[in-house]
């Protein structure tokens, strides 16, 4: 039988990552994420739950992780799943914890500074550059460009 081991999922994180190095350097990133479902019930009241999911990032995407986020921004994770097996000290019983291992990850916001300024939109191009005026060039890198073609399919 094939084995498949994929999460993909979008939260904001519970609390500000925390890197650390191995002894060899390299980084592990540990964060929490906060995973919110709302639904309607049969009386049509609006219910909502909320999972807790520990994820875990190793190497430059450690790295790149801690710096640039923060508790509460969103981030979407894919990766797989991971279970820790152990005995507690104290207690001498088994204990056990299911994780996600981080194997990639898209920022789902735009703002990553830390001022809290949002970066600069792109510029578009004034309107007077945009198309030269009758009897004047193209510049030279808009004059070697393919004209546009019109399509005539619907859609």
């Amino acid at each position: 039988m094939a084995n498949f081991n994929k999460v993909i999922l979008a939260g904001n994180l519970t609390r500000d990552p925390e890197l650390r190095y191995t002894p060899k350097g390299t980084a592990i990133a540990r964060i929490g994420m906060a995973l919110n479902r709302s639904w309607k019930s049969e009386t049509g009241e609006t219910k909502e739950e909320v999972t807790f999911v520990d994820v875990e990032a190793f190497g430059r995407q450690a790295e790149v992780v801690a710096q640039y986020m923060k508790k509460g921004r969103p981030l979407l994770v894919e990766g797989r799943l991971k279970l820790d097996q152990w005995e507690d000290k104290n207690t001498h019983q088994k204990q056990s914890k299911l994780k996600v291992v981080l194997e990639s990850f898209s920022f789902l916001d735009s703002n990553r500074g830390d001022a809290g300024v949002p970066p600069e939109a792109p510029r578009a191009r004034p309107a007077a550059a945009a198309a030269p005026a009758p009897g004047e060039a193209l510049p030279p890198a808009e004059a070697d460009a393919p004209a546009p073609e019109e399509d005539d399919v619907p859609f």
